[in-house]
C-alpha cells in the first residue's frame, strides 16, 4: 500500500527505522474511526492519529479516509506528484508522519507533544514532496514548492481556538525552518544535498522545546 511506501520513505530519509508497520494500524472507515472516539457520523478530517491511554501503555490507530487511498491508487504520487494528487498526498503523508514519529519516539521512551507532532509533520510534508519532485524532475529544484505548501495553504475553518493556535504555530515554525533549508542547502550552483540531509536528520531527533527553538532561529 502507498502508506507503507510513504513510511518507508520517511524511515530512509531520517535514518529512523519503523518501529511498527503503519498498515497494521490503519482504519479507513470514517464511521469506525468516529466510534472509537465515542462520536457519531464521521471525523471532520480525512486523517487522524487516534491515541488512547491504557493501563500498560497506549493504543494507537491511524485513520485515513478510504476516498483518499482510492484516489492515490488511481493517481500515484510516487510516479508523478502534481496538482491531481498533491492534496491527497499531503493528507496521507501527514497521517503517516504522525504515526511514524509517535511510534519511533515511543520506542525510545520519548514523550511527544501535539505541537511537536504537527511541526514535524509540516516539515515531513515539505521534505517528502521535495524528494519526490527532485527525483521526478531529474534533479531540477521545484522553486514554487515552499509557496505552494506554506503561503497558499489555509487552516480548516471551524477549528477549536486551541487547535487553531497549535496548527498555526506549527505551520509558521515549519515555514521558517524550510525556507532556511532552501537558503542554506538548495540554492542553484551552491546546492549541498548532504548538508540538507544531515540537517533534517538532526532536526528529527531534537526534543520538543529544542525542535521549536531550532525551527525559529
Amino acid at each position: 500500500m502507498i502508506l507503507r511506501q510513504l513510511q518507508q520513505g520517511l524511515a530512509a530519509l531520517y535514518d529512523a527505522p519503523a518501529a511498527h508497520d503503519v498498515c497494521d494500524f490503519l482504519i479507513s472507515d470514517g464511521a469506525q474511526a468516529a466510534r472509537l472516539q465515542g462520536a457519531d457520523g464521521v471525523p471532520p478530517t480525512d486523517e487522524q492519529l487516534l491515541l488512547a491511554e491504557v493501563e500498560d501503555g497506549v493504543e494507537v490507530a491511524l485513520y485515513v479516509d478510504v476516498g483518499v487511498l482510492e484516489r492515490l491508487g488511481r493517481h500515484c504520487p510516487l510516479r508523478a506528484l502534481d496538482e491531481r494528487n498533491l492534496a491527497d498526498f499531503l493528507t496521507a503523508l501527514e497521517g503517516v508522519s504522525h504515526f511514524h514519529y509517535f511510534t519511533w519516539s515511543a520506542s525510545r521512551a520519548r514523550a511527544v507533544s501535539l505541537l511537536e507532532l504537527e511541526l514535524q509533520a509540516e516539515v515531513d510534508k515539505y521534505a517528502s514532496a521535495l524528494r519526490l519532485l527532485l527525483e521526478q524532475g531529474e534533479g531540477r529544484f521545484p522553486a514554487g514548492l515552499h509557496e505552494r505548501l506554506f503561503e497558499r495553504s489555509r487552516l480548516r475553518p471551524g477549528l477549536e481556538p486551541s487547535d487553531h493556535s497549535r496548527y498555526a504555530e506549527a505551520h509558521r515554525c515549519a515555514a521558517r525552518f524550510c525556507r532556511r533549508l532552501e537558503e542554506r542547502f538548495l540554492k542553484p550552483r551552491r546546492a549541498k544535498p548532504e548538508g540538507l540531509l544531515a540537517e533534517l536528520r538532526a532536526f528529527y531527533r531534537l526534543a520538543s522545546v529544542a525542535k521549536l527553538r531550532h525551527a525559529t532561529l
